[in-house]
């Protein structure tokens, strides 16, 4: 079991539909969990103000990355000792966080990055065009960084305190996850990549996983990387 140390991060935009759900799931394993409604109009706040986490919302739409921003000052000013961050819409497997801190914690490591391409993750459901996407993303990333990463668009991830400080998204959309693998990068932090399962349903692939939002992702990279002074 994970301690109410462990803080876990959900952005959630119009996710009234599963949220409570996967709230519930990441409440069983010990942990505090902190829910940013970004904005929604369905009643995303109102479905978990019930449970025993924290709910914190924007009057407006910011993007995840502002989302991630919010939850992790959040947890960081409650004393968090590990952030974890998880995707609101039921694509990810709450019983991949305790193994994910625990290498954080056995390895002595600053991050742990969920990696759904690693022997061991998987992504169930991912279309053909949107896996050729993804992994342009991880060589653009690469190529860059000098990170020999295997994902790089993973909602699942760990970090220490300090880590979690240092990286805290500035990019409000969703180019925010390559720009955490890259501040790593850039402040030579420790981490490792540990494979988790992804699963792709028609809920969350209508909520925003096309292949026409993965290549929205590779040009706010694009430009975030060489297009701003």
């Amino acid at each position: 079991m994970l301690g109410p140390e462990v803080w876990i991060v959900v952005p959630a935009y119009n996710e009234a539909r599963v949220v409570s759900g996967v709230v519930r799931e990441l409440l069983a394993l010990g942990a505090s969990v902190v829910v940013v409604d970004d904005g929604s109009e369905d009643g995303t706040a109102e479905a978990v103000r019930g449970l025993p986490a924290a709910v914190c919302r924007h009057a407006v739409n910011l993007g995840q990355g502002a989302a991630l921003a919010t939850g992790i000052e959040f947890a960081l000013g409650r004393g968090a000792s590990v952030i974890a961050t998880f995707d609101a819409d039921g694509q990810h497997a709450a019983e991949d966080v305790p193994r994910l801190v625990e290498a954080l914690r056995g390895r002595r490591l600053d991050a742990v990055l969920g990696s759904r391409f690693l022997p061991g993750g998987s992504a169930e459901g991912v279309g053909r065009l949107r896996r050729m996407l993804l992994e342009a993303a991880v060589r653009f990333t690469r190529l860059t960084t000098g990170l020999a990463i295997t994902d790089v668009h993973n909602g699942l991830r760990v970090l220490t305190r300090e880590a979690a400080g240092a990286v805290a998204p500035r990019q409000n959309r969703m180019s925010h996850a390559s720009e955490i693998v890259h501040r790593v990068g850039a402040l030579g932090l420790r981490f490792a990549e540990v494979p988790v399962r992804v699963r792709y349903t028609p809920y969350s692939r209508a909520k925003g996983q096309h292949s026409a939002n993965a290549l929205n992702i590779l040009w706010e990279l694009v430009e975030g990387r060489f297009g701003r002074k």
